[in-house]
């Protein structure tokens, strides 16, 4: 038995196979693709139509709020990250996982689920002037009370949402999140406008929780009951623990980057980091946060498949992840002052010093997250774990050295550095280790990554030479420098297919 059958072994127990929609003369992973497909056009196309209207909220935010709020919310956002991982204890990847009746595992799911949130929020509020007062900013106590009450809210809407994931119904869940975030936006902006500060940001997100809740409640047409059976919750919790400690320390690693920089530098320079880790988190948040939505789901049903299924999907995977984000990466680095420039202000420029370093954690952290969704699909759990206790052993004493250092640059240098050189051969190790070939990937890296050189090679050149005009400079450079790249990288084939259709569409909609 390999390494990946026998992890399995001990989280997923025998039972019934789950109906996979397929009709008999129909391959199940051809479904399965189609259905993935779906569900992850859906999550790219909600997740970017809330990113846009999150990039003009925080435009409009910037101008209303001042760097200190900025700080205080930072360290809210932080505690509230990390309480909105662990709060399940991974029940609801173990439900998207589960093989077997979902009527049957819900009720216990619900409970465990409204008593690890409850638990945990008490600990919070208790906690909540200890753990501000560890980041440097007292006065953030108030405001991550408030918003860390969202986890309340998500407890009753967990096995929901993941009930929604795993049917790839990815179009209903897209669009309570969508309804949640018009509710936030008006809000938020209504209130920092009002003069509520920091608060503003937090009510507005407790607000959005709520309505999404509700549509989430209503679309996945599950009745609310609550109970418990103890073979069920050993279960659950035997891969869910596991799988939400791996994530949660995954969180904690991302956003121990605030506490540590605001208990050194205070909360003017939090601020500045916060902006910069924001505008590095457009992508994982467009596209990493659409792919977690299908690929856990889909990662578990080739799971139940053969094993060389799941490892040519997972080389594909990365292959069409590498080539995606690598060029975004690579202008973010490149045009940081640009883009903090010209969408911000002049005020804002400290943040672009840490922007070419989140840049490449940017990139990195897509590979890592996206290993973790893999072993999780397999239910190798325990090895999410442990990659994540590697990488913070090296990433937590190298940021707080590099701060100490050289401020908020080098706590940005520390958490790329230990990313690079620790958490990726960390994940490669363990993703390996279940049996899944990933050698085979590397010829498909091989032509992205010329492309990536040939995209610095024209783009700063060019951002030199219209230096004058910053937004000409942005616009000009990354223009030439992602044109460069898709026609070096995407093949002639491919790149005349799209264009064909492009063109159907648009002369159809004259």
């Amino acid at each position: 038995m390999n390494a990946r059958n026998s992890e399995q072994a001990t989280t997923a127990e025998p039972a019934e196979v789950p109906d996979t929609g397929t009709s008999p003369d129909q391959p199940p992973s051809a479904s399965l693709k189609r259905k993935a497909g779906r569900g992850l056009g859906w999550s790219l196309l909600g997740n970017l139509v809330m990113k846009a209207g999150s990039f003009i909220m925080g435009l409009v935010l910037a101008r209303l709020l001042g760097q200190e709020d900025f700080g205080i919310y930072a360290v809210a956002l932080a505690a509230t990250n990390i309480v909105m991982v662990v709060k399940d204890l991974g029940i609801m990847a173990a439900t998207i996982q589960w093989r077997g009746s979902i009527d049957e595992m819900a009720p216990t799911a619900t409970l465990l689920n409204l008593i690890s949130a409850t638990g945990l929020y008490a600990m919070f509020w208790v906690g909540a002037p200890y753990f501000a007062a560890m980041a440097g900013s007292v006065e953030a106590t108030g405001v991550v009370r408030l918003l860390t009450a969202v986890i309340l809210v998500e407890a009753i809407t967990a096995v929901r949402v993941g009930v929604l994931l795993r049917r790839f119904q990815q179009d209903r869940s897209s669009m309570a999140i969508l309804a949640g975030f018009v509710v936030n936006a008006a809000l938020a902006i209504t209130l920092a406008a009002e003069g509520a500060g920091a608060y503003s940001f937090a009510w507005g997100q407790v607000a959005a929780a709520v309505v999404t809740g509700v549509l989430v409640l209503y679309w996945a047409k599950m009745p609310f009951r609550v109970g418990y059976d103890r073979a069920i919750a050993r279960r659950l919790l035997s891969f869910g623990i596991p799988s939400a400690a791996g994530i949660g320390l995954e969180t904690l690693l991302v956003n121990v980057g605030y506490i540590i920089v605001g208990n050194i530098l205070g909360e003017r320079m939090l601020g500045f980091y916060l902006l910069a880790f924001n505008v590095s988190s457009w992508v994982p948040g467009l596209v990493g946060t659409a792919i977690r939505q299908v690929s856990l789901a889909g990662f578990s049903r080739l799971a139940e498949g053969e094993e060389d299924e799941l490892s040519r999907g997972v080389q594909g995977s990365v292959a069409l992840l590498f080539t995606s984000v690598l060029p975004l990466a690579l202008l973010m680095g490149t045009l940081a002052h640009q883009i903090i420039y010209v969408l911000y202000g002049a005020e804002w420029d400290q943040s672009a010093g840490v922007l070419r370093f989140l840049a490449l954690l940017m990139l990195v952290r897509m590979l890592t997250s996206f290993a973790l969704d893999i072993l999780n699909g397999q239910g190798a759990t325990r090895a999410t774990a442990w990659m994540n206790i590697g990488y913070g052993a090296a990433m937590v004493p190298a940021v707080i050295v590099c701060t100490h250092l050289d401020g908020i640059r080098g706590a940005a240098a520390g958490q790329a550095g230990a990313a690079l050189l620790v958490a990726l051969p960390l994940a490669v190790l363990a993703v390996n280790r279940t049996g899944i070939r990933l050698r085979p990937v590397l010829p498909a890296l091989v032509r992205p990554a010329l492309g990536g050189l040939a995209l610095l090679a024209v783009t700063l050149p060019v951002a030199y030479l219209t230096r004058g005009n910053l937004f000409v400079s942005l616009f000009l450079s990354g223009t030439v420098g992602m044109v460069t790249y898709v026609l070096l990288v995407v093949p002639f084939e491919k790149l005349r297919t799209f264009t064909g259709r492009a063109v159907r569409l648009m002369t159809s909609a004259r």
